[in-house]
């Protein structure tokens, strides 16, 4: 029995251990501000836009070329 209670409080020391990590981690976090965040969104969506349209481009190049060889 005393075998089992120690794997018990093992377990128990395990998971305390970890979300005082966890906890300790996320007080390391640095929150962007409200400008910070406007302004990587505005360049996650610009980029985003220019890579869906270089994206566009080449499958319309690619799509005429095999045309043009099929035909």
């Amino acid at each position: 029995m005393a075998t089992q209670t120690s794997a018990k409080e093992k377990r128990n020391a395990k998971a305390s251990g970890f979300f005082k990590g966890v906890r300790s981690e996320f007080k390391k976090i640095i929150w962007p501000t409200g400008k910070q965040l406007v302004n990587y969104t505005v360049v996650v969506i610009v980029m985003s836009i220019l890579l869906s349209l270089i994206v566009f481009g080449l499958d319309q190049i690619f799509q005429t070329l095999i045309g043009l060889i099929v035909n």
